[in-house]
């Protein structure tokens, strides 16, 4: 690890295969270009087929007729399955290699909330852990050049008295999800084999709203989407994923806006999020099962996104057992006093995980409630567990802040590995109160204003 004051962080290079210590400066548009170079959206055959072909009749249930319309834009080599103007009923919908779901002007597709409807499980992961699950409302397996567009909506039906309401305690009880998660927390950790995980049907865990799994080239561009059961959209194991100009609203328990999990090659622009959970949060798998994957995040480019209400802006963790690397995020607004952090971090010593390599810059920032920079290393199961989790090489650059309670606020356990920290050339206003730190040394900061109170400062 190079002495922190030099300002030297590791190139991409570094991370790949070669060793050539850059200076941040001139670094971060030259490795996000080898990126972005990468990223190609996928392209489709120039073929429609309406599900009004396959018998689909407004607002009666669309599934088989979605299904079908699938299998036949597929068999034929791939084009566009187009959900025309007007209100479709549906239950999962289930990609197939060159497939593009397409909603036209006008269209929505609202899902059943009906638990039954997705049925069978399928291979997913609930926050994080490997299971045999309810299917995600939107699901690909192992698919190749599979996309989502257009301008219509995407409706997950989950309300208080639905989806939501497996993660919401009643009258002091504990949520209904509890017991099945505690199970699957002992699966993973005692190494049962995936295969015999088998949830579903009693056992609440919500699915995902999109979950491409396994899957090479994908696109999710220009829709609505509302009332998620959990994750909006959730990418695992996936490489080259474009996520463009998609609009989230959802307000319920862990609605988590994109969460791309042990994915590479990832580039998330110009999307609003207005959620009941992060915004973004970069996820790479939870404790013991997410180290048995061993797959990190890495080559992540979040571009020109807004965050209004959330918990979160961009969020790293807190299911990162297999370590996050290499994130860009540049150009995005961050604003309501229901945000309550704009850059966060998150893990323990259960889940662990090395995050390094985040370069930050070029943010606007209204109001968040708590912190710029949130790093919670005591972060639900704090430091009951053997594991170290590390961050460091985090540069956050020209940002700027309204008003914020804190700058930073850092609680980490003992032993936790944070370091090379560094804020510069940013501007803060209206800072309620001074930094907070728990188990850790305060960041750097190099050519900052600070304004608390009356007095303001600089460092």
């Amino acid at each position: 690890m190079l002495p922190i004051r030099s300002f030297v962080f590791f190139s991409i290079s570094a991370v790949l295969g070669g060793i050539t210590p850059v200076r941040a400066e001139s670094a971060v548009p030259a490795q996000e270009a080898e990126i972005l170079a990468r990223i190609k959206s996928p392209q489709f055959a120039g073929r429609d087929f309406p599900i009004t072909d396959y018998g689909a009749v407004k607002e009666g249930d669309a599934t088989e007729a979605i299904s079908n319309a699938i299998t036949a834009c597929n068999a034929a080599g791939g084009g566009r399955v187009v959900i025309p103007s007007g209100l479709w009923m549906t239950g999962p919908v289930h990609l197939k290699s060159n497939v593009n779901l397409h909603l036209a002007d006008g269209a929505t597709l609202r899902f059943s909330p009906d638990p039954a409807k997705y049925l069978p499980v399928v291979l997913t992961r609930f926050e994080g852990i490997e299971c045999m699950n309810y299917s995600p409302l939107i699901y690909a397996f192992d698919q190749e050049n599979v996309a989502i567009t257009g301008n219509g909506t995407l409706d997950g039906s989950a309300t208080l008295e639905t989806w939501w309401s497996w993660n919401e305690p009643s009258k002091g009880r504990p949520t209904k999800q509890v017991a099945a998660r505690k199970r699957l927390d002992a699966q993973g950790t005692n190494g049962v084999p995936v295969a015999e995980r088998i949830h579903g049907e009693g056992g609440f865990l919500r699915p995902a709203f999109i979950q491409p799994y396994r899957c090479r080239n994908v696109l999710i561009e220009g829709v609505k989407i509302i009332n998620s059961p959990m994750w909006e959209m959730n990418p695992v194991l996936c490489t080259n994923v474009t996520v463009r100009g998609v609009s989230v609203s959802s307000h319920g328990s862990n609605n988590d806006g994109c969460d791309p999990e042990s994915c590479r090659d990832v580039l998330i622009e110009d999307c609003v999020f207005d959620t009941g959970d992060d915004c973004i949060a970069v996820k790479s798998g939870r404790n013991n099962d997410g180290r048995r994957v061993g797959v990190p995040s890495e080559n992540i480019v979040i571009r020109r996104c807004t965050m209004r209400d959330g918990h979160g802006g961009v969020t790293m963790g807190s299911e990162i057992s297999g370590g996050v690397r290499n994130v860009f995020v540049s150009g995005c607004k961050m604003d309501s006093p229901n945000l309550d952090r704009a850059i966060r971090f998150k893990s323990n010593a259960v889940r662990g995980g090395v995050i390094e390599n985040i370069f930050v810059r070029d943010v606007t920032i209204g109001r968040v409630g708590k912190a710029v920079l949130s790093i919670e290393f005591d972060y639900e199961e704090g430091a009951n567990g053997p594991e170290i989790p590390v961050l460091r090489n985090v540069l956050i650059e020209n940002v700027t802040c309204v008003s914020s309670e804190r700058v930073s606020l850092v609680t980490a356990i003992p032993g936790a590995v944070i370091e090379g920290i560094r804020f510069e050339k940013c501007n803060f206003q209206g800072i309620e109160k001074d930094d907070l730190l728990k188990s850790a040394k305060a960041p750097d900061y190099h050519n900052v204003s600070i304004a608390q109170g009356k007095s303001g400062g600089n460092k």
